[in-house]
């Protein structure tokens, strides 16, 4: 019985060993495999291999099955499933493998989890050996405090956005379009482009997606952006120039003998639809990562980010200035801004301030959002905007729907398997804003059109305008304002507003019509009497428009156009004509213009207009380019000729100089204007623009010059 016994347990001892032996081989050969993923950066490929070998490596090997503990916790983490890390971690410090630096890992992971106080027994434990690094102190405050922030709660509403969201990874909205009414997000959904799961993240490679708000308010179900932008590899965290016509984007590009790299790519709009993406240099290293790109409000600068050498530590936040569509070098944003942790997804509000994610600066958990504002010392300030718009989980990729405090951003709270998903949010605030329009008089919109805002505040600043002519800029209660209008090839205009003091928000509407330096252009509703050249009164309000842009525009000429129908002979028609612009001309001069900037010319029925589209829109009779000659009108229909007789009947005016008294009788220019200092300058550029400055002092007004 005793031999029976030695027998059978020598032979379970063999077949044991025979099969631990094949067990560990076998864990080996996939821990080969895990190492060589992940250094491809296929992380989720990596965590499986390394999860494998753990349970096929005998429980007794405390050290092996520690490190590959260690090894699958530290993918797990990169692709942010925080609950296995979390479980991975343990198993690590249960079998006596971690390091300080694996324990500060897995601290961070728990506040993530919202687990502060084991986290912050941790961190505290972790001050003996790590005792300046900064993000074990931070983490001791963020696992104190992150209870309180969130028990204490904030102004901001958040709410879920079902409509965009799937049931993968849906992040980093941006909002697009003259009235916001497209949101493009990135997205791992299964309508993604491709058929193959991504190494990295287990699901489908990232693409741009896209919804549509109608004039209900209703959103679209999102669709892929399509695949001239869209490709078999990840495309995502993307910007939009403040035109909306440039798209920079993230791209992941591989192969399978290489490790993957982030880069910046960019995108033109063409008529309704994106091009194929081209790679925007930032630098010459082939070997960082360059990522999540934001473009300043005034379109200068190029945020962006990456682990380049020189940086403080894990992912920061850098940025170029672009000039001719180029980079012209890099410079890191430096603290308070970036810290040993990582700084991620940057984006603008409108007015300035700049909001980004982190995990190195104290807060809630995983990535938090942060507000830098530059202040009066033009130093950056930090704001954490408390619960709810920052949870445990990860919150960045914020997008605002013009100047006001709502939008949309995506965060990973709430879900179990760590994906991201898209949320709106709102911080209820009295905005006050202007929203102007540039436009071509009589004409469509100006969208290579500029405004400049000068306040008695300091304010001093250029604005782009969107591709319907217009802009918007946040204005403040108690300050006079100067908005000019311009475009090349087309007079400026000027407006005034002081901003009262409201209690609910405001918009201010301005309206910025530019006349054209190089065609005629129509002064409506000019009147006079039947048959004679008398002005009537109802012509008083055309006339004072007149008046106000030629003071606006002092250095121009102008010829004062009559014309009249086909009725009547041509050298009568010539006569009354001529008397007509020379009325035009003495109610000017009366107003203050001075006489040798003007010419009357009466043509009669020379010169019949010539349709333009916006006239052509009006009346469906008429095509764009028509002449409304004798022979034309008298083919039209009777109601149709009376119309097209009115048209003909017209006053306009035709530029004819615009160096009007700008030079002395040696051709030297007579007031050049000078740059005065500004005590802020809200775009961040020194230019200033161009003001005008006799030495005066404090009251007068300011002048803005544009040479055209």
């Amino acid at each position: 019985m005793k031999r029976g016994c030695f027998i059978h347990n020598n032979i379970y001892v063999v077949l044991f060993s025979i099969l631990t032996l094949l067990a560990s081989c076998n864990a080996e050969s996939l821990v080969k495999k895990g190492e060589k993923a992940e250094a491809l950066g296929e992380y989720f490929v990596a965590a499986d291999y390394y999860r494998s070998a753990y349970t096929k490596t005998p429980a007794q090997d405390h050290q092996k099955r520690g490190e590959r503990a260690l090894k699958m916790a530290r993918c797990y983490e990169r692709i942010n499933n925080t609950g296995k890390a979390i479980g991975a971690y343990r198993n690590a410090a249960r079998y006596h493998v971690a390091t300080s630096e694996d324990s500060l890992h897995y601290a961070r992971q728990l506040l993530k989890n919202g687990e502060y106080k084991v986290a912050l027994e941790i961190f505290e434990a972790l001050l003996d050996s790590l005792p300046d690094n900064p993000l074990v102190i931070n983490g001791i405050e963020s696992a104190k405090h992150a209870p309180e922030w969130k028990k204490e709660g904030s102004q901001y509403k958040v709410k879920k956005m079902d409509m965009f969201n799937s049931r993968r990874d849906d992040y980093s909205p941006v909002l697009g379009g003259d009235d916001y009414d497209r949101l493009y997000f990135t997205s791992t959904r299964n309508d993604a482009e491709g058929d193959e799961l991504n190494g990295v993240t287990g699901m489908k490679s990232a693409d741009i997606f896209y919804s549509e708000k109608d004039d209900k308010g209703k959103w679209s179900r999102p669709e892929p952006i399509g695949t001239g932008l869209n490709s078999e590899y990840d495309e995502g965290a993307c910007c939009l120039s403040p035109d909306g016509q440039q798209m920079y984007l993230t791209q992941c590009t591989y192969d399978a003998a290489g490790p993957r790299y982030a880069k910046v790519v960019v995108a033109n709009r063409s008529d309704a639809s994106w091009g194929k993406p081209s790679d925007f240099e930032l630098t010459r290293d082939t070997l960082s990562c360059f990522a999540h790109p934001a473009m300043s409000p005034d379109g200068e600068w190029l945020y962006f980010v990456s682990d380049m050498p020189g940086g403080k530590g894990g992912l920061d936040i850098w940025r170029t200035r672009i000039m001719g569509g180029k980079a012209m070098g890099v410079e890191n944003l430096g603290e308070p801004i970036n810290t040993a942790g990582n700084e991620m997804f940057p984006t603008f509000r409108p007015n300035g301030d700049l909001y980004f994610s982190s995990d190195g600066h104290p807060g809630m958990g995983g990535l938090d959002i942060f507000i830098a504002h530059i202040g009066d010392d033009m130093e950056y300030h930090l704001t954490h905007p408390g619960y709810p718009l920052n949870s445990m989980g990860d919150d960045f990729g914020m997008t605002f729907e013009g100047n006001h405090n709502r939008g949309y951003f995506s965060t990973s709270r709430g879900d179990a398997r760590g994906n991201d998903h898209i949320y709106w949010f709102e911080n209820p605030e009295v905005v006050q804003t202007i929203k102007g329009w540039i436009y071509e008089q009589d004409g469509y919109e100006l969208n290579a059109g500029e405004a400049r805002i000068v306040g008695s505040d300091g304010t001093n600043e250029r604005l782009g305008v969107k591709s319907d002519g217009s802009f918007e800029v946040v204005v403040h209660p108690g300050v006079e304002y100067i908005v000019l209008g311009s475009c090349v090839g087309y007079l400026n205009h000027k407006e005034e507003l002081t901003v009262p003091q409201v209690k609910e928000s405001e918009t201010y509407t301005l309206q910025f019509a530019l006349a054209s330096i190089n065609a005629p252009v129509l002064i409506d509703n000019i009147f006079y009497e039947f048959d004679k050249a008398t002005l009537l009164s109802s012509s008083t309000q055309a006339l004072d428009s007149l008046v106000m842009l030629l003071n606006e525009n002092p250095n121009i000429t102008i010829e004062l156009g009559a014309h009249t129908d086909y009725k009547g002979s041509a050298e009568y028609n010539k006569h009354l004509s001529q008397l007509r612009a020379e009325e035009v001309v003495k109610y000017l001069i009366k107003k203050g213009i001075a006489a040798d900037r003007l010419v009357a010319v009466g043509y009669g029925k020379e010169k019949p207009k010539k349709i333009r589209r916006r006239v052509a829109e009006r009346y469906t009779w008429l095509n764009e380019g028509d002449v409304l000659t004798e022979e034309f009108i008298q083919k039209l229909k009777k109601d149709e000729q009376e119309t097209a007789n009115a048209l003909n009947r017209r006053t306009e005016f035709t530029v004819l100089r615009t160096t009007y008294n700008m030079f002395d009788e040696n051709g030297n220019l007579k007031n050049p204007p000078v740059q005065r200092k500004q005590e802020k300058q809200t775009d961040g550029d020194d230019d200033g623009g161009l003001i005008f400055d006799d030495g005066g002092g404090a009251g007068e007004e300011i002048e803005l010059f544009d040479f055209q």
